[in-house]
C-alpha cells in the first residue's frame, strides 16, 4: 500500500473537504442532526463500531477508556464482522485517502481514537 495515502479522524459535524478522500462513517448509529446529503457519506461501516455491550458499558467514560481500547481492539481483531470491515477500509487506503468520521464529542477518549490506531498497526 502506498504511503502516500492519509488516514484521517473528522467529527461528521466539520465540513466536508476535498483533502478528505473517502468518506467513512464508523458509528452504529446515524449522528443526530446530521443529513446524510451534508453528512457526504461514500461508505457507513456499521458493523465497524463496538458492540452494544461495549459501547453502553465505555458510556464515553475517560476513566474506563483504557479498558475499553482494550476490548474494542479485541471485537476488531476476533468478530468476522469486525475483521472484514477493517479489510474495507484498508482496501480504501490501497485506493487513496480515507477520513473516519465519528460523531462522538470528545475528540480523545471515543472508538474512532482506537480504530485508527489499530488501522494505522495494520497498514
Amino acid at each position: 500500500m502506498s504511503s502516500e495515502h492519509k488516514l484521517q479522524l473528522k467529527r461528521v459535524y466539520e465540513p466536508w473537504c476535498e483533502s478528505d478522500g473517502k468518506r467513512v462513517l464508523i458509528d452504529r448509529i446515524w449522528p443526530r442532526g446530521v443529513s446524510k446529503g451534508n453528512a457526504k457519506v461514500d461508505i457507513w461501516l456499521k458493523q465497524i463500531a463496538p458492540s452494544q455491550d461495549l459501547r453502553a458499558w465505555f458510556s464515553h467514560d475517560p476513566e474506563r477508556f483504557d479498558a475499553f481500547r482494550s476490548a474494542y481492539q479485541m471485537e476488531l481483531s476476533s468478530q468476522e464482522e469486525k475483521r472484514t470491515a477493517v479489510e474495507t477500509v484498508l482496501g480504501e487506503l490501497c485506493e487513496g485517502d480515507v477520513t473516519l468520521l465519528y460523531g462522538a464529542k470528545d475528540s480523545v477518549h471515543n472508538h474512532a481514537v482506537v480504530l485508527y490506531n489499530y488501522l494505522q498497526t495494520r497498514r
